[in-house]
């Protein structure tokens, strides 16, 4: 007795393996940079290369060491000199978005961060370097950084890096401020609310931001009397503020405070009142100060940033920028294979299955995958 093929559709399994992440990060990089080289030596062999020092924590010179299959440390350090400043600005959003943007939707409004970063620096500053090298208040036992600035989506699910950029002495935040808003417009998306970092608290950036109508918040600094007297209270309210600054310019601000009984949270007690500068939006005080939250929460990206930065102790800016897009660049890949991957099918707002596939687990995929690539050095030559 014969019995008819059945209908029921069987469920393939789908995995993720190593290859597919290095794949992923390995695509932008050689569609965005060119390489000239000639002999054996490939493009691709140098990316290897980064993402293995990304992964390991590990140098230039201590990599050509460890592996087998790695170009020698002259040879990358003369290859990586071909790499152009420039360049690189031009191509980050396009390397950074490569994977990304295709799960995000034109047209929508997204909640945008834009942050600061420091790398501790603890060399010389001279003329090759003197217009990239911040001076900033004391952090790992210096005071001198370089500094990037970085857009990014807070909103859950999506808190992609859109752009990073090496932060440079003779420009100021409305010149990067500029350079962002005019990427979001470019990439067709909206500006449902824009969260800013303390130290965009200035006139020129609030008088900047609202001539061209663009909605954001900003939390207060606690300067002078009139501010710190306005944020003293027991009752979520809201304010208006003139700020002025050093030339005498003024600008009107609304002023949201939004107050939190500490309940003995970082050793305080009592009220905390949290003050933000507000336009575009009309939210009530505690609502901003969540939406503010999300921002903070997005902070945890330079943590995992850290975790795939390459160490270095060179001057060289082209260098040093070049390392930092790729660890925002493994981040970012890292979030696509959870969107893409992980996402449970359900009615309703898009979730995702973060245990099935942390950041932990990403790296010792692509460290798995490399070391067996680039054959990791298990035998050591005795001395006696």
């Amino acid at each position: 007795m014969s019995f008819p093929p059945s209908n029921s559709r069987t469920c393939e399994k789908v995995e993720l393996r190593p290859k597919q992440c290095i794949d992923a990060a390995l695509k932008p990089l050689l569609e965005n940079i060119d390489i000239r080289i000639n002999g054996s030596l490939s493009s691709k062999d140098l990316f290897y290369t980064a993402m293995c020092m990304a992964v390991d924590k590990s140098s230039v010179h201590s990599a050509s060491k460890h592996y087998q299959e790695i170009p020698c440390e002259t040879s990358l350090r003369y290859h990586l000199r071909k790499l152009s400043l420039e360049e690189l600005i031009q191509a980050n959003e396009n390397i950074l978005l490569h994977s990304s943007v295709g799960t995000l939707k034109p047209e929508k409004k997204y909640e945008f961060a834009i942050d600061f970063t420091n790398d501790p620096y603890y060399g010389k500053v001279d003329s090759f370097n003197q217009d990239y090298v911040i001076r900033s208040q004391a952090k790992k036992s210096t005071n001198s950084f370089y500094s990037y600035v970085a857009l990014s989506i807070i909103n859950k699910n999506e808190r992609f890096t859109f752009a990073v950029l090496p932060v440079e002495r003779n420009k100021t935040k409305v010149d990067y401020l500029t350079y962002f808003i005019d990427l979001i417009e470019e990439l067709d998306f909206n500006i449902k609310v824009l969260c800013l970092d303390r130290e965009f608290y200035s006139v020129d950036v609030f008088e900047f931001l609202q001539d061209k109508e663009i909605s954001h918040i900003t939390p207060v600094v606690k300067r002078g009397n009139a501010i710190k007297q306005l944020l003293n209270g027991r009752k979520a309210r809201s304010a208006e503020y003139v700020m002025k600054n050093a030339q005498r310019q003024e600008v009107q601000l609304d002023i949201v405070i939004d107050v939190k009984y500490m309940k003995g949270k970082r050793g305080k007690y009592g009220c905390e009142n949290l003050g933000f500068v507000v336009y575009g939006v009309k939210w009530p005080p505690r609502k901003v100060s969540n939406v503010y939250r999300r921002r903070n929460a997005y902070e945890s990206s330079y943590r995992m940033r850290n975790v795939v930065k390459p160490r270095t102790s060179t001057k060289d800016v082209t260098f040093r920028y070049f390392f930092t897009i790729i660890s925002f660049l493994l981040r970012n890949v890292w979030i696509y294979l959870q969107k893409k991957h992980f996402t449970i099918v359900k009615p309703g707002p898009i979730t995702i299955d973060e245990d099935k596939f942390r950041f932990a687990r990403f790296i010792l995929f692509v460290e798995e995958w490399l070391r067996r690539k680039l054959r990791i050095q298990l035998v050591v030559q005795c001395l006696r």
